[in-house]
């Protein structure tokens, strides 16, 4: 079992540090402090919103829920937000955040997958905890580019298709810009 542990948390810290976070980076070099902040109406949110949401799920979730950090979390002040942070600094938030979780997470005990926490008031499993993690951030991931694109009317250029089978190509974007 200690093998596919080992697999699911390398891809877990894979997906959210080598996939969601520089396809959100790449999506911010896009947008402008203003259309950071832009909502296609008052019931919707914006991509400042939904960045600082994802450090709250990410950092309440792991760091708190498996970690044992305090829990400080004020969800709602997340979607409520309609001052204009710089995207310099709701990057950063991210980026510390997503580094206080692969801390977590790369130091975890296989074994403790298994155990069970608390979190948000449900009682769930370290691996369900950290799956959930994973599919938000996936689900918020796809927001942010439909959001850019939206905004920008282009296209993000994520993949290659100029073969039979798609390549990533956000990967040799953000090498090359390095």
């Amino acid at each position: 079992m200690s093998g596919v542990s080992e697999t699911f948390l390398t891809k877990a810290r894979s997906l959210l540090t080598l996939e969601y976070l520089p396809k959100i980076e790449q999506c911010l070099e896009q947008l402008s402090d203003d259309e950071v902040w832009w909502r296609a109406c008052e019931e919707s949110n914006s991509v400042g919103n939904l960045l600082l949401h994802l450090s709250g799920n990410a950092r309440q979730w792991i760091v708190s829920g498996i970690g044992g950090e305090r829990d400080e979390r004020v969800r709602q002040k997340e979607f409520d937000e309609r001052r204009v942070i710089h995207k310099a600094e709701l990057l950063a938030r991210l980026k510390q955040t997503l580094s206080e979780v692969d801390t977590v997470l790369a130091g975890l005990d296989r074994a403790a997958l298994v155990e069970r926490r608390r979190i948000q008031g449900d009682e769930l499993t370290v691996l369900e905890a950290i799956f959930h993690v994973v599919e938000h951030f996936s689900m918020h991931t796809g927001q942010i580019i439909l959001l850019t694109k939206m905004l920008t009317r282009g296209d993000m250029r994520f993949y290659d298709f100029s073969d039979d089978a798609p390549s990533e190509n956000w990967k040799n974007i953000s090498e090359s810009e390095e």
